[in-house]
């Protein structure tokens, strides 16, 4: 039976305070009571604060460049479907130097669980403006304020019909909410998207634990997430009401279920001498 110590990696080396612990220790209580085994499951991050994760945790991990986080996990998912892929990233490494490749994951739809650190600002590289800054916000590098418009990556993901689309808050009070969700993503057959809002202590003063606590709720018991008009319409609520929990969620078909060589089972099982790659190509576009 998994415990939470299986899971034990090197000891973080985050700022004291920040939101990437319960987010951590979250996660691995999730897994636990999966009873996921480690070596059946991988996590993949690129670069930042919330990327470092995958080396506090002992399973198989591929730590990659900034933004590039999607790509290897929709690698290593096709190669072993067999495998339970998560990818963790930050808001700016997600939804700014990968936005390109989130765009394509959820198009896809490739069976992989993403989760964001969402802390508003880039936390690592000393705290500039990322895509979830809002607008006019003075940064360490924008001192006259952040130029761009604030992104909203829950009406993004819904828009482009993202197979599951969540948001969750890292204070005391979601972890619970945070767990569940988190076991629903990783159960859920199709790309899932958790957007976790957490503090960053160092470079962002405003949107502090106590500012979500004052302003987070979880949807109503009752709300469908299958409704995507509805879905939108809450995506768009931000400010003194944030709503959080699953937002939206549907079936369609999953990346990599129509490709011939994948029926055949695992490609990591496959005898690669005897491929005719003739006879078994599949393109990607």
């Amino acid at each position: 039976m998994t415990t939470f110590a299986d899971y034990d990696g090197q000891k973080p080396a985050w700022c004291p305070g920040c939101g990437n612990f319960a987010i951590l220790n979250t996660l691995k209580r999730a897994l636990v009571d999966m009873d996921m085994e480690p070596h059946h499951f991988t996590i993949v991050s690129g670069i930042g604060q919330g990327a470092k994760l995958p080396h506090y945790t002992r399973c198989n991990t591929f730590n990659g460049l900034h933004g590039r986080t999607l790509p290897v996990a929709t690698g290593i998912k096709l190669a072993n479907h067999d495998m339970v892929v998560m990818a963790v990233a930050g808001d700016g490494d997600c939804y700014g130097e990968g936005g390109n490749h989130l765009l394509h994951a959820i198009r896809r739809n490739i069976n992989v669980t993403l989760l964001v650190h969402n802390n508003q600002v880039y936390g690592l590289t000393k705290g500039q403006a990322s895509p979830t800054t809002p607008q006019g916000r003075v940064t360490k590098t924008q001192p006259f304020g952040a130029l761009s418009s604030q992104l909203n990556p829950m009406a993004l993901a819904i828009s482009l019909d993202c197979s599951f689309v969540a948001r969750a808050f890292a204070g005391a009070s979601g972890l619970p909410f945070l767990k569940e969700m988190i076991k629903e993503a990783v159960n859920h057959e199709g790309f899932a998207m958790i957007d976790i809002l957490q503090n960053c202590v160092t470079f962002n003063k405003v949107n502090t634990f106590h500012w979500y606590k004052e302003r987070v709720y979880e949807l109503e018991e009752g709300y469908d997430p299958t409704d995507r008009v509805e879905a939108f319409r809450r995506s768009l609520e931000w400010g003194e009401r944030i709503p959080t929990g699953i937002f939206y969620k549907n079936q369609r078909p999953v990346c990599g279920k129509d490709i011939t060589p994948l029926q055949k089972g695992p490609l990591v099982g496959h005898d690669v001498f005897s491929v005719n790659l003739r006879q078994e190509s599949a393109l990607f576009y």
